[in-house]
Formats: C-alpha cells, structure tokens, sequence
C-alpha cells in the first residue's frame, strides 16, 4: 500500500503533520510519497512525485478545501481517493484535523472507511483553455473583467436556448460546490447525491432571475457579450483571460472525485457544524458585548 501527501503549506505546523503521518505509515509498514514543492522545501527523505507521476493508492491532503482542489488535478481519472486534514477555516472538504493522524492512518490500513463519489465539471472549449486540466469539482465561472459594466450571458441548456443573464457573472456549480461561490451569491445547497447542477447568476440587473437547478447529464453553453474586450472564466481557483470568440460549455465529467470518510460524518452533520445550524447564537453574541 503506498499513500501520498499534498500540500502547498510549508509552514512549522504543516510540517509537523506531515512528520506525524510518515511516522505513523512506518508503524503499518505503509509507503508515503510526497508532492515535489514539498519535497524541494523541506528536508523530508521520501520519494516526490510530480503532477504527471502520482501512483499511490490515497491521496491526504493538508490545509484547507482550496488545497484539496488542487488534487483534482494530480488524480484526474486515477481513481485515487483523497482525505483532507484541515488546516484552514471552513473545512467543508478537508473535515479531519491532526489529532486524528493516528485514527486516519489505522482506519485506512484496515480498509475501515466510506468513499463519496463527488461529481465533477468537464469544460470543453474551441482552443483547450485550461489544457489537460479542463475539470473542476467546485464550479465553473463566467465573469466581468477590468470594467465597472456587467456583461451578458446567453446561457442554452442541450442547445436549448435557457436566459441571457445581464449581471457581474455566472456560476454552474456542482453539489460540492453549492456551499462555496454559488452559496455567497444567493444559490442553493445541493446534496451530494443529488445529480444536479445549479446555475446562480453573480449580481443580475433584473431581479426576476433566480437560481436554476438542472440535472447533471445537462449539457451548458455559453454566449458572452461585454463591453470590454476580455472576461474571466475560472474552474474551481484557476482562472483564464478569454473573449467572446471563445466557445465554452461545461458537462458532467466522465469520472467522479472520490473523497474518503473516515469518521462516518453524514453530510447534514457537515452542514450542522461548518454553518451553526441548530445553534443559537444569541447567546454567544451577547457574550461578545461583555
């Protein structure tokens, strides 16, 4: 069996976590391999590996959600699922923290864990935008760029044609990503196991447009017009300069994100700490005027 570690944090405290969880694969006879920025700055003797060259059978990831997207593109149809240990603030991805190093590593030797299967986005473009690396598990984004005018989005649903939305953006977002960017601007929360996509338009200018749900064997399309010559279109945290001559349309992809759950916590669970549903937070606001 052999486990890679990612991360982008180099600091004391990542640093330590990674030590804790080398040192516990040694106790289960377990190989580790590390990702190559890791490796060059650090003084860690395990095997790097690169983007092009990940061969472990799980991926644990350190720091926060933003960090554990960035494994989508080491894993791509690899088939390797991946645990976060969270480092960051929200955590809704990346829920173990470093005590459980012990617990994660066990649980993992014995086979002991639940896999989700997360639904990604495909991007296809008409000169390969982002390249090799055109998926996203969060959400696919159109935005304004350099200009204080919102642009329109002619949106077509399986060549349907679906709204033109005169607003800031659009956002397609899968269920993972209902909780980040789509959330924040009015969208929905998805469910993972829901086979939907949202469509949440970023600050429209008629406020009769909502938020759309639409299964995830959809096939979305887009025509931008602005009155600039560029705009934004991002997957997940990367994001590309284009213009209007660009065609794009996101699908489902044709393989899942596996995310690892050691600890049996149910999504709602998830939901109930991350965003305090069920808590009543009078009190701990009374308490801040003390």
């Amino acid at each position: 069996m052999k486990i890679a570690i990612y991360t982008k944090q180099f600091s004391e405290e990542v640093l330590k976590i990674v030590k804790q969880i080398i040192d516990t694969c040694e106790k289960y006879s377990i190989e580790i391999e590390i990702n190559e920025s890791l490796s060059q700055n650090s003084n860690l003797k395990s095997t790097a590996y690169t983007i092009e060259k990940l061969e472990s059978d799980y991926l644990i990831s350190i720091g926060g959600d933003g960090t554990l997207l960035d494994t989508i593109l080491y894993i791509k149809d690899k088939n390797i699922p991946v645990l976060g240990i969270n480092t960051g603030r929200m955590g809704f991805l990346a829920t173990m923290n470093e005590n459980e190093v012990d617990l994660i590593i066990k649980n993992i030797s014995k086979g002991s864990y639940k896999i989700e299967k997360r639904s990604m986005l495909y991007l296809e473009t008409n000169n390969e935008l982002f390249g090799q690396y055109n998926i996203g598990l969060n959400d696919f984004v159109v935005h304004k760029k350099d200009t204080s005018s919102m642009i329109t989005i002619h949106t077509y649903l399986n060549g349907d044609y679906l709204n033109s939305y005169w607003a800031d953006g659009i956002i397609i977002s899968t269920p993972t990503g209902s909780t980040g960017y789509s959330l924040s601007c009015g969208g929905p929360i998805i469910f993972p196991s829901s086979n939907s996509f949202s469509i949440t338009p970023v600050s429209p200018h008629h406020l009769n447009v909502r938020p759309v749900i639409v299964p995830d064997n959809s096939v979305i399309s887009f025509e931008v017009d602005s009155r600039g010559s560029n705009f934004l279109a991002s997957l997940d945290s990367r994001s590309m300069t284009v213009d209007s001559s660009i065609q794009m349309a996101v699908r489902k992809c044709d393989y899942p994100f596996k995310l690892l759950n050691i600890n049996d916590k149910s999504y709602i669970e998830t939901l109930q700490k991350k965003m305090n549903w069920g808590s009543d937070l009078r009190n701990k606001k009374k308490n801040l005027f003390k």
